[in-house]
């Protein structure tokens, strides 16, 4: 090993590296010459200061020397940037390595074969490019990581792919805010480009920001096979989509249609639904819309009338859009209702447009109680409206342009931009005499995600994709249990979104994204077709297969294609993506061993519009589901609970966090963004608000730890909080210490036994923590197979912070050190074992940290594991699972535990005279035996321990320190008290207590005797041990206070 350092060490550095280093040269000269002058004062008295022994380092300034790719130059434990935990110092070259070797490909048989145990394929859901990756970003990558490194290490042929999505409309209204904002030439829209230049434009921001992607990715430690990276734009996803969208419609299920449709007139595209907020108002609410000077007002029922033709009589209606009545086409009433029974089939005149007829229809359709009873029928901008005209035949005008303004349909209007008309039109109602009255009402404004623009439903010609025929099948895979959807709320809803399925809208006016391949045939000599019927388009994989196919259509004729500009909504293809990035539509090795992937891991909110049409296509496709398990983590929101959102200012850059930031510098990267002044200033606020100090540095693996550490398995969203997060920064630096002290009392030649096998020489301590190494690794195992990351989490947590550290490490030093040769060699074998499968266990969540130190222990004799990230994973072994023995040390801690409590509470600085009074014959033979090693662990007051035999009356005069159902401990305090009602008091208390944990736990076992689709069995079991050591508790505890009660009298 050290002559392959050495190795390392001798090829050349770059120029970046070899500045660096001169740089922290210098500097630590300078402190150097610092310190020397401090040790010197005046009068040549030299001053002793430990901490002048210990230099401050920057960790800005380490420079790392290994060579890419090449194993990690391992620097001694006692150097300065050694000592203590550096993200950074930790972090440095380890990803390099396992890319260059080759760790994150799947791993398979001599042969090519799958691993004995299969396979194991996440596809990462692909980020879109549209801007760097967010802590939600983080969240999902560090849990389907820690699945990945978890399969990986117990040995499957692991496959992790990664990749971006084009995000069509997202990544299009950045840049086109980009063009706004810093034209190009004088250009400051798209239509001020050819659209070869514009979709360069978004060529060039793609690659900035796919590469600040993948940099997020690789400083998260995150293992995916980058030889497999795929984008939903590559020539071979765009034969993908092409297939599919030429497939389909050959079979009938793509189709040309005019219909409503979600329109932003800001982008001037159709939107999916995801693209469109919701938003709830009580009242009347003026609020911002792009395009306009002042507020526009919502939530206000206008009231009017319409006059009937040729009487005098007049029928009233209500709007929430007044301006819509330029385009009104009809009236409709209910048909039981008295008050408009007579008008029925009656046709009214057009206030405004003076040619324009109106007939009154009857449908039940209609609410007789909302407004006046009577509702005004806009077929070709409104969703329920457009239903009623297709039923009663009404006209369909459309009244408004693409832009936002009114075309020629809406009579003196035209050319107007919407809501300026709509305020006219009122006017012109007063004036008319036609105005009745304007009220509250409460409403939902559809507002454009990108944009923040008002979206309008707009008639228009589209491709759509029947959903009716498609959903069965993926119904059925999820009620069969082929495909299992995590959590059960999760697969309730996916249930529930696929039962009632539209037709889906596949069209969007973008430049950026895969052209529908449909071409528009114009036949020599014919009038010219309408593009809404599917009877004058064709469909090709290339425009000489769509040419062969116009020709086909129409024989003997001359035809001219025009494809079609439209783009597919980005939800198409990323629909696509677990098959299509494995090579389909073409049969490939990878699509043979890799599909169906195993997991989809996202967030809960995609489940219908992306999972719901990955399950869609891949059985329509393939004749297979996409995945066998869904698993929705909760969303991550801020310290107050709100969504991210970047108006706000509570997005949180990954590498914010990971490296720490200041929040001057916070602050500065609001105002690179597009947001804003007035949303700059809001977000500034929340920053002073959440980050007062700005962001400590935490590093990868404590984000990754306490990131997975949040994750619930019912889903639940999650707070971010950056101190819980810096929190687990110290536990890092917990398992860096520790390790160091193992490795030191390890020495150097230590030679590790063959196997962790039991040898038969261990000692109480030793068995104790034996099993409880064997305990965690069933509960980590068990927790991740049933994707309670927290389980996993908190079981590791507990296992190295409280029982290996704080416990065993502590406890093995006498036996290093006191014991006998055999002992220690015992005791030092049992570190090794323990921490080593430790390090092992905690891989996957702590890949960087891990790795570090593994790499530092001696291998076993055999084993020549190139790097923890495919050693083998930790599993529960019957053999090391000793309850006997990890009951009776647990006396021994819980007895010295109770002593030194005891001393503690009582101030005891002299002999202290102490008695174990054991519960039972088992407890009295452990405290018999382990008397030395309870004395050990209680502490350096000098003490007079008897152990009393079981059953034997407890003494008197003593306070009491329940230990569990099996002994009591009892320090003697007869000339200790000086106030025996101030001690009866604070027993009091702890009887109280003590009582209500016993109404806890009776309330516990009540709920999970009514547990019927999980076995609770080990839970039920520890509740129960829990009540007999509180009942014990509390029975002590009240002949306490009897005793200090009688000394009071």
């Amino acid at each position: 090993m050290a002559s392959t350092q050495a190795q390392l060490s001798a090829k050349p550095m770059s120029e970046k590296q070899r500045f660096k280093l001169e740089k922290f040269a210098n500097k630590k000269e300078k402190q150097a010459q610092q310190a020397q002058q401090k040790e010197q004062p005046p009068g040549g008295k030299e001053k002793n200061s430990r901490k002048q022994d210990v230099p401050v380092v920057d960790p800005r300034d380490w420079v790392e020397e290994t060579p890419a790719g090449q194993r990690k130059i391992l620097k001694p434990l006692e150097d300065d940037f050694h000592k203590a935990y550096l993200p950074n110092v930790v972090e440095s070259a380890w990803y390099s390595f396992w890319e260059d070797q080759g760790l994150f490909k799947p791993r398979t048989e001599k042969n090519g074969s799958l691993k004995p145990k299969g396979k194991y394929v996440i596809a990462i859901p692909p980020p879109n490019v549209t801007g760097k990756l967010h802590i939600g970003h983080a969240l999902a990558l560090s849990l389907q990581d820690t699945l990945i490194r978890w399969h990986r290490m117990r040995q499957f042929s692991t496959l992790y792919i990664p990749g971006c999505d084009h995000a069509g409309i997202a990544t299009q209204a950045v840049v086109e805010k980009q063009l706004a904002r810093n034209p190009i030439d004088n250009k400051s829209k798209r239509q001020d480009f050819s659209r070869s230049e514009f979709v360069r434009l978004c060529q060039y921001w793609k690659e900035d920001y796919h590469r600040a992607i993948n940099k997020t990715i690789r400083r998260l430690g995150i293992s995916v096979d980058w030889s497999r990276e795929a984008f939903t734009m590559s020539p071979q996803f765009s034969r993908a989509v092409t297939e599919t969208f030429v497939r389909l419609h050959s079979e009938g299920l793509i189709y040309r249609a005019n219909r409503l449709v979600h329109w932003s007139c800001r982008l001037c595209t159709a939107l999916s639904t995801l693209e469109v907020n919701q938003i709830e108002l009580e009242a009347t609410t003026k609020l911002d819309v792009p395009g306009y000077d002042k507020k526009i007002e919502f939530g206000t029922l206008t009231y009017f009338k319409y006059p009937i033709e040729g009487s005098d009589q007049t029928i009233e209606v209500a709007t929430t859009r007044p301006e819509t009545m330029l385009g009104d086409t009809g009236i409709a009433v209910h048909p039981q209702d008295d008050r408009y029974k007579d008008l029925v089939g009656k046709i009214v005149q057009h206030p405004i447009i003076p040619d324009r007829k109106l007939r009154i229809i009857a449908d039940e359709y209609v609410e007789r109680e909302f407004g006046t009873g009577a509702v005004k029928l806009t077929p070709a901008h409104d969703h329920n409206d457009f239903n009623l005209g297709k039923k009663h035949d009404l006209p369909f005008i459309n009244i408004l342009n693409e832009d936002g303004t009114l075309s020629s349909n809406a009579g003196p209007y035209a050319g107007e931009k919407r809501f300026n008309a709509r305020y006219g039109v009122i006017e012109e109602l007063k004036k008319l005499g036609l105005f009745t009255k304007q009220e509250p009402n409460k409403m939902v404004v559809p507002i454009c995600s990108r944009s923040g623009d008002v979206v309008e439903p707009l008639l228009k010609p589209q491709w759509w994709m029947k959903m009716e025929p498609l959903t069965k099948p993926a119904i059925d895979v999820v009620e069969s249990g082929e495909l299992t959807i995590r959590p059960d709320v999760q697969k309730r809803q996916y249930l529930q979104w696929m039962r009632n399925l539209q037709d889906w809208c596949l069209s969007r006016q973008l430049w950026w994204g895969h052209q529908i391949p449909a071409y528009y045939v114009t036949v020599k000599g014919e009038a010219s077709g309408d593009d809404t019927n599917d009877d004058y388009w064709v469909c090709g994989r290339t425009d000489s297969e769509a040419q062969e196919k116009a020709e086909q259509k129409f024989p003997g004729k001359e035809v001219t294609l025009n494809r079609d500009e439209d783009v597919l909504d980005t939800w198409f293809s990323s629909g696509l993506w677990p098959f299509s990035i494995l090579g389909w539509p073409d049969k490939t090795s990878d699509l043979e061993n890799f599909f169906p992937n195993t997991t989809m891991e996202t967030g809960w909110d995609i489940i219908p519009f992306w999972v719901s049409r990955m399950v869609i296509f891949s059985l329509k496709l393939t004749g297979k589901v996409p995945f066998t398990d869904v698993y929705c983590h909760g969303l991550i929101r801020d310290n107050e609970g709100r969504k991210m959102s970047k108006s706000l200012g509570n997005v949180i850059d990954p590498i914010d966090v990971l490296d720490g930031i200041s929040l001057d510098d916070l602050h500065q990267k609001l105002l690179s963004g597009n947001l804003a002044q007035s949303e700059v200033k809001n977000a500034e606020k929340f920053q002073k608000k959440a980050f007062p100090q700005g962001i400590p540095e935490v590093g990868a693996d404590a984000l990754r730890f306490s990131l997975v550490n949040y994750t619930q398995v019912s889903g639940i969203d999650i707070n971010f909080d950056v101190k819980t997060m810096h929190s687990y920064r110290k536990f890092c630096n917990k398992i860096y210490q520790a390790t160091k002290y193992v490795l030191r009392k390890l020495r150097d030649d230590f030679v590790p036994r063959e196997s962790s096998a039991l040898s038969g020489q261990e000692s109480l301590s030793e068995k104790w923590i034996l099993t409880k190494m064997n305990t965690a690794a069933k509960q980590v195992n068990r927790g991740l197979e049933e994707r309670e990351f927290a389980r996993s989490t908190q079981a590791i947590y507990r296992y190295l912070y409280d029982e290996l550290f704080d416990i065993y490490i502590e406890n093995s030093k006498s036996l290093i050190s006191d014991g006998t040769p055999e002992e220690a060699r015992s005791a030092m074998d049992t570190l090794y074992t323990t921490l080593e499968s430790g390090l092992r266990l905690m891989s996957p969540f702590m890949p960087f940290l891990t790795e570090e130190l593994w790499q530092r222990f001696p291998r076993r004799p055999g084993d020549n594991t190139s790097s923890i990230t495919i050693a083998e994973y930790p599993i529960y072994e019957s053999s090391f699972d000793d309850p006997r023995s990890e009951k009776a040390y647990e006396l021994v801690l819980g007895c010295s535990k109770g002593i030194r409590s005891l001393i503690a509470d009582y101030a005891v600085k002299d002999t202290g005279v102490i008695y174990i009074a054991p519960l039972n014959q088992t407890s009295h033979d452990t405290a018999y035996t382990q008397l030395g090693a309870i004395k050990s662990l209680s502490g350096k007051i000098p003490l007079k321990i008897s152990i009393l035999k079981a059953g034997q009356t407890n003494p008197t005069d003593c306070a009491v320190f329940p230990v569990s159902a099996d002994a009591n401990v009892y320090l003697e305090v007869k000339y200790r008290v000086q106030d025996a009602a101030k001690e009866a008091k604070k027993v009091k208390a702890k009887l109280d207590e003590a009582r209500r944990e016993q109404a806890d736990i009776d309330a516990i076992k009540v709920e999970l005797s009514k547990v019927q689709d999980k076995d609770v069995s080990d839970t039920m079991q520890s509740a129960e041990k829990r009540k007999r050591d509180i009942e014990a508790r509390l029975q002590a505890l009240q002949e306490t206070l009897t005793m200090f009660e009688k000394i009071q009298v």
